[in-house]
């Protein structure tokens, strides 16, 4: 006569199946059929449907089963379930000793009314209904447990996209984690656990002050308050603490998280680890730095010399030489400052020039289009704006109360090359005429153009000096 267990199934000597009571002979100890009639119709069943011994390791599963899986487990050493992969219904991970079949064989009860996704080892995924119960002896002690999966149906596709979300969550590179509005966290991916060191089951329902320095938590109160009148913040650059007490650099994306009536309920933060980068930026910048320091001693020590080497030289020599090592630094402040990529090219011009328009005022004019230029590129304009700068003041258009200079340039495209044409005109200074030699100024302005594939002209007409450049930049 069968005999009926009140948490599950009580294996007896009854030939027969009632009722959920199945014979101790169709398992015999949980693995071994001793009817072929009974295991042809287990093994043919529509249903999935497996076993377990005490353990959870598994011991048999129908073809439904393996159809079910995917995949054909190991008899005796796959444990707890078949599947790939679980997952709880929201999308978080499930650990195959957290599911409804471990929780029947360690409680000794079945599970019902559970739900869980299960994973393929091709990736699809589908929800699933078990229904584990337990096996006992005629003792009452738990043998094993027997289980029956049913597949819930295909998603709609508001599920599909949830579940399609919730798996990038879980598989993003990136720390993702969201909070209620409380700041009590309610997810929290791998990402987040191999970044901050605390596991999910550690931390979600923690304040997410646990991982912020307490010389911080200002900001969490400003995040929250940004959040609540439904703001996003992006690329926010901070601090946070890890699970063993070490800091590390982060940059944040924090987006509320809306309901289905659109009221904000909390946030989700995108953490990304910045350390590297900031490190990288920081012996970047102490490089730069430690150029511009040799750079700004070797012109010092070049001044030093040359103040030394022609002492007996007119004053105006020497501070003309000066002249040109301090528009040579200036020069190399702008580059510095730009990490010596690209400079702009309007801002260099009104660099070297500004020196001059500060002294005469309105009577120098500088214009053009605004670009990009190389760092060679732009210490060769600086120095010649300030050669014809300081030739103007010493002879030309600058020189006398009255003059004027207008300094003009336009960009060109020449066969797939960019080309600079600046014109310097000068007009109502000193009688102008054509010099019989060529000084400094004039002969580097040549030579320094002509070595970047360019061309310069200079014409002493009698209003005054025009000179045109042409170059690539």
């Amino acid at each position: 006569m069968a005999a009926s267990a009140e948490n599950g199934v009580l294996l007896s000597g009854a030939n027969d199946i009632s009722a959920g009571v199945l014979p101790m002979s169709a398992f015999a100890g949980g693995v071994c059929f001793q009817s072929d009639h009974f295991r042809q119709i287990v093994e043919e069943l529509p249903t999935a449907l497996y076993m377990t011994d005490a353990d959870g390791r598994i011991t048999y599963y129908n073809k439904a089963a393996a159809q079910f899986w995917g995949r054909a487990p190991q008899l005796g050493e796959d444990s707890w379930c078949g599947c790939w992969r679980l997952f709880w219904p929201d999308g978080r991970p499930m650990a195959h000793d957290e599911c409804p079949m471990a929780q029947t064989l360690k409680t000794g009860r079945p599970v019902l009314g559970a739900r869980a996704i299960a994973e393929r080892p091709d990736g699809s995924r589908f929800p699933f209904m078990p229904f584990p119960s337990p096996l006992f002896d005629a003792d009452g002690k738990v043998t094993g447990a027997i289980n029956m999966l049913f597949d819930t149906g295909p998603w709609t596709e508001a599920e599909r996209a949830a579940h399609h979300l919730a798996a990038i969550v879980e598989s993003s590179d990136d720390a993702i984690v969201s909070k209620d509005l409380d700041g009590i966290i309610q997810t929290w991916n791998r990402a987040a656990e191999r970044l901050l060191g605390y596991t999910a089951d550690e931390i979600i329902g923690k304040s997410i002050l646990t991982i912020i320095p307490a010389d911080r938590h200002g900001e969490e109160t400003e995040i929250i308050s940004r959040i609540r009148r439904g703001e996003s913040i992006e690329h926010y650059e901070t601090i946070r603490r890890r699970k063993d007490g070490s800091l590390i650099e982060l940059s944040l994306t924090v987006s509320p998280v809306r309901d289905r009536h659109g009221r904000v309920v909390g946030a989700s933060k995108i953490a990304r680890d910045i350390t590297e980068r900031r490190q990288a930026e920081r012996l970047k910048e102490h490089l730069v730095n430690e150029i511009k320091h040799r750079v700004k001693n070797t012109l010092g020590t070049v001044q030093a010399m040359a103040v030394q080497t022609f002492r007996k030289a007119p004053q105006e020599e020497r501070n003309l030489f000066v002249g040109r090592l301090h528009a040579l630094a200036d020069a190399h402040d702008v580059l510095t400052q730009r990490d010596w990529t690209s400079v702009s090219l309007r801002d260099m011009a009104k660099r070297a020039l500004k020196p001059f328009v500060d002294t005469k005022k309105a009577r120098l004019s500088a214009d053009g289009p605004d670009a990009d230029i190389s760092p060679n590129r732009a210490l060769l304009l600086a120095m010649v704006l300030h050669e014809l700068g300081t030739n103007a003041v010493k002879y030309g258009a600058l020189s006398n109360t009255e003059g004027s200079v207008n300094a003009a340039w336009s960009l060109e495209q020449d066969n797939g090359q960019r080309r600079l044409k600046l014109v310097w005109e000068e007009e109502g200074g000193p009688p102008v005429s054509a010099p019989t030699h060529k000084g400094f100024g004039s002969r580097m302005i040549e030579h320094a153009i002509k070595g970047e594939q360019g061309v310069s002209e200079f014409r002493f007409e009698p209003k005054g000096l025009i000179c045109r450049i042409e170059m690539p930049v």
